[in-house]
């Protein structure tokens, strides 16, 4: 899950989960999001449910990425999602313990993102790291790796050019 109003970003790092064989859903503002998350929390959204959220704080409109992520960390379905904060501004260090209180992220990135292989080793790390902290039954879905993704969709891909 993405919620980041830059087009530019969104769409590349959504076209970064699709290389690895992850389904992504972006969100341009705050408001978009929150909707989406009384959906899911109401049971009226069916669909597979994100492992992972980067999140942008600053959105435009009335609803702001910290409220976001502490909206996230109050869903009985998705409060234990890892969240990335993912920022171009520098925060002064009262501001971002602010932050980090209300959402409680995993990991605080400051753009521009790092690398192609360097982010995605890092989303790999945060997953894991939050994966080993719970206990099976709080984690949303069993998962495969994300690597092991990446070679079955490679192995399908050759499987379907023969």
């Amino acid at each position: 899950m993405v919620v980041e109003d830059e087009a530019n970003v969104f769409e590349l790092l959504l076209a970064m989960f699709e290389m690895w064989g992850i389904a992504g859903r972006a969100f341009i503002d705050g408001e978009e999001a929150i909707a989406w998350l009384e959906d899911v929390d109401s049971g009226r959204f069916k669909g597979e449910l994100p492992e992972l959220v980067l999140l942008d704080l600053r959105l435009p409109g009335d609803v702001q990425g910290e409220q976001v992520g502490a909206r996230l960390r109050q869903s009985e379905k998705l409060k234990h999602v890892p969240i990335v904060i993912i920022t171009a501004y520098t925060y002064t260090a009262e501001r971002r313990a602010e932050i980090e209180k209300m959402v409680q992220p995993d990991l605080w990135l400051s753009k521009p993102l790092p690398k192609f292989n360097q982010l995605q080793s890092l989303l790999e790390e945060t997953i894991a790291k939050k994966r080993e902290s719970l206990p099976p039954e709080k984690l949303i879905k069993p998962l495969i790796d994300p690597l092991e993704q990446i070679t079955l969709r490679r192995r399908r891909r050759r499987s379907s050019d023969n």
